[in-house]
Formats: structure tokens, C-alpha cells, sequence
């Protein structure tokens, strides 16, 4: 592979930098990637300029150089304009080049962002990711990847910069959403239920976190109770994961097991209904420790 070859392999831009898209960027400068980023925000790009990235002025300027486009919006409208928008990634995209779709977004609208760039020559990785932004930073997210070979054989040095945990659920690209999805309707489920149970042992007179603590060493525990519940004990919510994005994924999670033809499944429609209970409450912004907060509210309806 000549010098230009290897430039172009270790081009990468990243388009929305949000709490995911800013540690993805800074771990894939770590190791020594050439990155573009592009956001709506000026004081993001700038903390991305100052760890070495180049600052684009819209989605086609990140595309313009860049082996493999990393979208880290927030849904399908989002993906859709950066990608397909005025000044979108779509007007220097090339064959041969590679889209990246991060964010939790429904399966069909996968399928469907994935055709539009495949009737382009572009190749589509769908791959959402979990873990949080420490996790991102330190390359130790999950990813759930779906793709053909081709583009997974081309990209995986990457893929591996961007996780030690790097799932290849299968070659149909929409699989990695439906994989997200199903994880994500459990993650409210255990979200609730932790958030619940440490509202109940207050009520009782517990110490709070003594009684996380047990719950930590027992049957009772789940990853999602303990990392976000450890911050709402401390007071801190900070949003790593804003309450509306688990409101929006169990929404989409539902309406896929109904595409399904599944009944709608009792405890994901209950885990749903009171994050939008939290969203209603205004605290949609908020990080989604704070669902704990709703639920130390006796006078909070129930779901």
C-alpha cells in the first residue's frame, strides 16, 4: 500500500460530537487517525480541535477526504440531513467509501439509509454502540456491528481502535439496530425496576447506599442500575445519557416487537411509559439517573 493509500485508510470523519461522537473522535486521534468532525455546536468542535481533529464546515466537507464517515447523531431525521440534506455527506461521498450509523435509530430507516448510499456505491456499517462516554473514551464500548465482509474486512482495524467489545451480529445491515433495540428495552426494564426498588428502600428508612451496595453483591443487580444509580445517590446528573434517549429507544423497541407480530411486551411498555412520565416531568434533559428522582416523588402517577 503506497503513502497515499495509507493516508486515505487512516482517514476518518466523525459527524456529531455529542457526549458519544467527541470520545469516539479523541479515542481514534489516540490512535494516531486522521479525523474530521463536524457539529452544530462551536464548543465542541473546538475541544475536538484542540486534541488535534480538523474542524469541517458542513457533512460534505467531512466526506470529502475521509475513508470511512462516522455518524453520531441522534435519530433518523438527524441522519438523514447530515447525510442526504443541503451540504450533505452525499455530495462528495464516492464509491468505495464507507457511512458508519451509530445512533439507535429503527431498523427499517437502517435498511433504508443503507440502500439510498449502496445505489451510490457507498458502502453501510450499522453499528450502534453501548457503554457510555467513559467507555467510548477508552475503546472498551460495545459495538454491534452489522455489514457485509467487504466493508468489515476494510474498516476493522477501526472498529477495534473504537471497542474491545465487538459484536458481528450478522451481514444484513439493520441487524445492528434490531440487536440495540432488544438490549435497550431490557436496559429501561432494569433501569426502572433499580431506580423503583431504591425508592422503596428509602421510603422504608434504608440507607440508600448500603442497600445498593447489597443489591450490587446479589441477585438484584444489572450494570444499568448500579452505574447510574451510583450517581443519583451522589447527586450528580450530569447528562451522560439523557432520559429522553431511553424514552425514545423502548419507544422504537416497542414498535418493532409490534412489526414483529409480538404482543406488546408487558414489561417493556410499563418501563417505556415512565420514561415518558420522567420526559413529561421535565427532566428529558436530564441524565436517565434521574428517573430516580421521579420515582421519589409520591405524588408522581404511576405507570
Amino acid at each position: 500500500m503506497d503513502a497515499s493509500a495509507v493516508a486515505a485508510a487512516t482517514a476518518v470523519g466523525v459527524i456529531g460530537i455529542g457526549n458519544m461522537g467527541l470520545a469516539l473522535a479523541l479515542r481514534l486521534l489516540d490512535g494516531s487517525y486522521r479525523v474530521t468532525v463536524r457539529d452544530l455546536r462551536p464548543d465542541v468542535e473546538a475541544a475536538a480541535a484542540r486534541a488535534g481533529a480538523r474542524v469541517a464546515a458542513d457533512p460534505a466537507d467531512v466526506a470529502h477526504e475521509c475513508a470511512l464517515l462516522i455518524v453520531v447523531v441522534v435519530d433518523a431525521a438527524q441522519c438523514n440531513d447530515v447525510l442526504f440534506g443541503p451540504r450533505g455527506a452525499v455530495l462528495c461521498l464516492r464509491p468505495g467509501q464507507t457511512v458508519m450509523l451509530c445512533p439507535t435509530i429503527a431498523p427499517q430507516d437502517v435498511e433504508r439509509l443503507a440502500a439510498r448510499l449502496a445505489a451510490r456505491g457507498v458502502d453501510c456499517i450499522d453499528a450502534p454502540m453501548s457503554g457510555g462516554p467513559q467507555r467510548a473514551r477508552e475503546g472498551s464500548m460495545s459495538l454491534m456491528v452489522a455489514c457485509g465482509d467487504p466493508p468489515f474486512v476494510r474498516h476493522e482495524a477501526v472498529l477495534r481502535q473504537l471497542s474491545s467489545r465487538l459484536f458481528r451480529v450478522g451481514a444484513r445491515v439493520g441487524d445492528g439496530a434490531r440487536t440495540k433495540l432488544v438490549n435497550n428495552l431490557l436496559a429501561a426494564v432494569n433501569l426502572a425496576a433499580a431506580a423503583e426498588a431504591l425508592a422503596l428502600a428509602e421510603r422504608l428508612g434504608l440507607d440508600a447506599q448500603r442497600t445498593l451496595a447489597v443489591i450490587e453483591q446479589s441477585s438484584g443487580q444489572s450494570w444499568i442500575g448500579s452505574d447510574r444509580l451510583r450517581r443519583a445517590l451522589a447527586d450528580d446528573f450530569e447528562p451522560r445519557a439523557h432520559t429522553r434517549l431511553l424514552a425514545k429507544d423502548s419507544t422504537l423497541a416497542l414498535a418493532m416487537a409490534r412489526d414483529a407480530g409480538l404482543p406488546t411486551p408487558a414489561l417493556g411498555a410499563l418501563a417505556q411509559r415512565l420514561f415518558q412520565q420522567a420526559c413529561a416531568a421535565g427532566l428529558a434533559e436530564r441524565d436517565d439517573a434521574s428517573l430516580l428522582t421521579l420515582l421519589r416523588d409520591s405524588s408522581s402517577p404511576t405507570p
